[in-house]
């Protein structure tokens, strides 16, 4: 077990199998010493645990959870290209994604669950840039979706 799971167990998380793919994408790509992961929906068990626009229908503090599942959905999606966390020197980039109603405004607290996790899990390694985006609708109306770009060591 990577470092990386080992602290995700101190704080009772796991990562998830790899998300199938809604579309026609893989889950992550490396380029280089880079990999992108595609945007991550909050799934769990195949299903995503809630759906409909934040501030409406998901509170605030249920959307930043689902942030951090998106967050873990990711993680796996790198690990499935790299085969071990471990190898992350760097989060580079972190985009968030936040379906939004049209009277809330609270976006970036709400990606504040991504990034807050991947700080605690990869520590500095977890510092990133980051854009938080309020859009009108996501993928089979969830809430939330997160995509990271992040920095491996060499093969």
């Amino acid at each position: 077990m990577s470092k990386v799971e080992e602290k995700l167990a101190e704080l009772g998380l796991t990562l998830p199998p790899v998300a199938a793919p809604v579309a026609a994408y893989v889950p992550a790509l490396r380029s280089g010493d880079l990999v992108f992961t595609s945007g991550q929906l909050p799934v769990v068990g195949g299903k995503l645990p809630t759906t409909g626009k934040v501030g409406a229908e998901v509170s605030p503090e249920e959307a930043k959870d689902l942030a951090q599942i998106c967050a873990l959905n990711a993680l796996a999606a790198v690990k499935s290209v790299v085969g071990d966390l471990d190898l992350v020197e760097q989060v580079v980039k972190v985009v968030g994604f936040v379906a939004a109603a049209p009277d809330f405004h609270a976006i970036p607290g709400v990606v504040n669950g991504a990034s807050e996790l991947l700080g605690t899990v990869l520590g500095e390694a977890g510092t990133h840039a980051r854009s938080a985006v309020g859009v009108a609708v996501l993928p089979l109306d969830a809430p939330v979706e997160v995509e990271l770009v992040v920095r491996v060591k060499a093969a």
